[in-house]
């Protein structure tokens, strides 16, 4: 039994994992404008790759964002859909939260450490959420729980605030927004993009916990198309 994850929030990625956590074909393609094209053909080729039909298949998981309205959507709907097809179940978790894990498994942070993800959220601002690593690690990634956030806002209201005091700091919107962040915790070699693998392995974890685990989106801002007001009354 397998476990497809997808997150479209700042790349293209694709992740099939085993029922145990285990990475069994990935890939990732680093594209803000593609991502009808290339997610069909990118699971298609993880499928191949690990050698699993859709029926095999025992769940989706998809990165809720939060991220812009257009790639994020493409991700959920793509998601959604073949659960639906496949008669599967489709869980969401929030792109910030595999960023924190990863953060947490990589430089093997201890119970209680904090870490505060900043992502890219254009118009000079970041996505971001401050985390406390839990005591447990849960199928090859480590449990994280949010203490603030997801909300958006500059990275210098962001340290203003102290979010980022005691905190490592990771995500893109430490490389976008250096000055900002000067003289806090970042490191070299941090993840900056969710890896769906994180996002599986959260979602398998949490859902042998009893949680209920949405697929809503994380837009945090309204989509910058709107639909046009109404003419005013020539008077």
């Amino acid at each position: 039994m397998a476990v497809l994850a997808l997150d479209t929030s700042a790349a293209v990625a694709v992740a099939l994992l085993d029922n145990l956590g285990t990475q069994l074909a990935a890939r990732r393609v680093v594209e803000q404008r593609r991502h009808a094209e290339l997610l069909a053909p990118m699971i298609e080729e993880v499928l191949a790759e690990a050698g699993i039909t859709p029926g095999d298949l025992k769940a989706v998981v998809v990165g809720t964002g939060p991220a812009p309205f257009t790639g994020l959507r493409v991700g959920l709907v793509t998601a959604r859909t073949m659960a639906r097809a496949l008669e599967i179940p489709v869980f969401g978790i929030s792109s910030l939260d595999a960023i924190a894990s990863e953060t947490a498994e990589v430089f093997d942070l201890p119970h209680d450490a904090h870490v505060l993800v900043a992502a890219d959220a254009r118009r000079r601002e970041v996505y971001y959420a401050r985390y406390t690593v839990d005591e447990v690690g849960v199928l090859g990634a480590r449990a994280v729980h949010t203490t603030a956030g997801p909300e958006v806002g500059t990275a210098a209201d962001v340290v203003a605030a102290g979010l980022a005091e005691g905190a490592v700091v990771v995500g893109q919107g430490t490389e976008l927004y250096p000055e900002a962040f000067e003289g806090t915790s970042t490191r070299d070699g941090a993840p900056c993009l969710p890896d769906p693998a994180y996002l599986a392995r959260l979602a398998l974890a949490r859902v042998s916990q009893g949680e209920e685990l949405s697929s809503e989106p994380l837009y945090l801002r309204r989509p910058d198309a709107q639909e046009p007001a109404a003419p005013k009354r020539a008077t």
